[in-house]
């Protein structure tokens, strides 16, 4: 793949007129896809893709396209060549871009990790083998991504990466099911079988008769996946250099140092140790890590080249949309394993919903339970729980109300396949919390 990416490279390069630039940015995979339901392989399947997004630039005028490639060179120079042919004769009707990122010569880079899973076949019949007797729905997405990026002046950089995402719920009945997860870089069997049987013990307690909870604050453990969600909306323009710059983002009082959270929050965007890119689409590397939190306070931001050139001030290589791509939360000190024993009263909340913000301004969230959240009375579940609505800030989820984070963290990846796959993701704790507002 990375041949063909350097000789696609060159090609368009050899089709430069004048003082005509290009950067290319390639996103591609090599994937098996297997879907069960009941408990059986429904789908299994393979996919190998190769998008390729052209930006051809004269002067400060520039236009792009997205390509679907085949891999080949010979088949596919007709399409590239005709689409030089087609961006150029589009630049010359279009306006000058002030803020447009000049093509320069960046530092070449190349990251290839060989993968280091078992084939696609054997992760799913442990999967088929750990689900016999329960009533399972999923999903198993493993191989290779590939990233890639090229200029004119001669930068190149490539990554190349395995990872496996198995996404999973085990169904009860109606709307009661347990949904759970297991990816990263290195299948292990163990571990997978720990946590899918966890899962499958959850099963038993949502045969209870369900209990609703008048509204008001409680007590709560939030999963690493269910805090995962919360860290999540904070991709919305919450470290955004660009959005705190125009008051638009939902961190913007920290910025103001009017709040901040609490001290062991600790959170940064490390991709030395992610499945994203070192690099991003206009070529700027990325540094290994970027504090944003440090004991509590806001430390960082996340500077696009484009933010970086409008406000005269250092990118720090964030995407475009200056979102995190490879979240890290440190761990805290709470025992993982006595998770219910440090809950005592309260609720059990294994993932959240539908999250939206209800107020941006102070960083106020809503979402619903759902899947396995359970009542818990003196560090035992009693009942599963009905289906709630939360609505509460940030500020005091992981501020004046956080009690502390789990010991352990799980490694979540994106599960998204609409596409392609991607490769953004996150490694984060539990969370207890002395009170969290449920509305209804």
């Amino acid at each position: 793949m990375q041949q063909y990416f350097n000789e696609v490279a060159a090609f368009l390069a050899a089709r430069l007129r004048g003082q005509e630039q290009f950067k290319c940015w390639l996103e591609a995979e090599s994937s098996d896809f297997v879907r069960f339901n009941r408990s059986a392989v429904r789908q299994p399947g393979h996919v190998r893709q190769i998008m390729l997004t052209v930006d051809l630039a004269d002067g400060l005028r520039h236009a792009a396209a997205t390509l679907s490639l085949g891999g080949s060179l010979a088949g596919d120079q007709d399409l590239l060549g005709n689409t030089i042919g087609r961006l150029r004769t589009q630049i010359a009707s279009l306006p000058e871009d002030p803020y447009l990122l000049p093509v320069t010569a960046g530092g070449n880079t190349e990251r290839i990790t060989a993968s280091r899973l078992p084939s696609g076949r054997d992760m799913a019949d442990q999967m088929l083998d750990a689900a016999r007797g329960v009533d399972m729905v999923g999903i198993l997405a493993a191989g290779p991504v590939y990233r890639g990026f090229a200029n004119s002046l001669g930068q190149r950089n490539w990554h190349e990466m395995s990872s496996f995402n198995a996404d999973w719920s085990l169904y009860l009945a109606r709307d009661k099911a347990v949904k759970n997860s297991y990816a990263g870089f290195d299948w292990d069997g163990a571990a997978f079988r720990s946590k899918f049987d966890e899962g499958a013990a959850q099963l038993d307690f949502l045969r209870r008769d369900p209990v609703t909870i008048t509204p008001g604050g409680y007590r709560a453990y939030l999963s690493p996946t269910a805090l995962g969600e919360i860290i999540g909306m904070l991709n919305w323009d919450g470290f955004s250099e660009k959005a705190f710059r125009t008051r638009q983002s939902t961190l913007r009082g920290m910025r103001a140092g009017e709040r901040r959270l609490h001290p062991c929050i600790n959170l940064r965007e490390n991709t030395r140790d992610g499945l994203a890119p070192a690099f991003q689409a206009d070529g700027f590397i990325k540094p290994g890590k970027v504090d944003l939190i440090r004991n509590g306070e806001l430390a960082g931001s996340m500077i696009s080249p484009r933010t970086a050139r409008e406000y005269g001030i250092d990118t720090n290589g964030a995407d475009a949309g200056e979102a995190m791509s490879s979240v890290e939360l440190d761990a805290g000190t709470l025992p993982r394993q006595h998770a219910l024993r440090e809950l005592g009263t309260g609720v059990y909340i294994s993932n959240l919903w539908y999250l939206n913000f209800s107020d941006r301004a102070s960083c106020r969230m809503t979402g619903m339970t759902r899947f396995a959240s359970f009542w818990v009375e003196n560090g035992e579940i009693k009942a599963p729980l009905n289906v709630m609505r939360f609505d509460d800030s940030l500020f005091r989820i992981l501020g004046d109300k956080l009690i502390g984070l789990t010991d352990e963290r799980d490694m979540l990846i994106d599960n998204e396949t609409y596409g392609g796959r991607h490769v953004s993701s996150a490694r984060v704790p539990g969370a207890l919390v002395g009170e969290l507002a449920f509305v209804l």
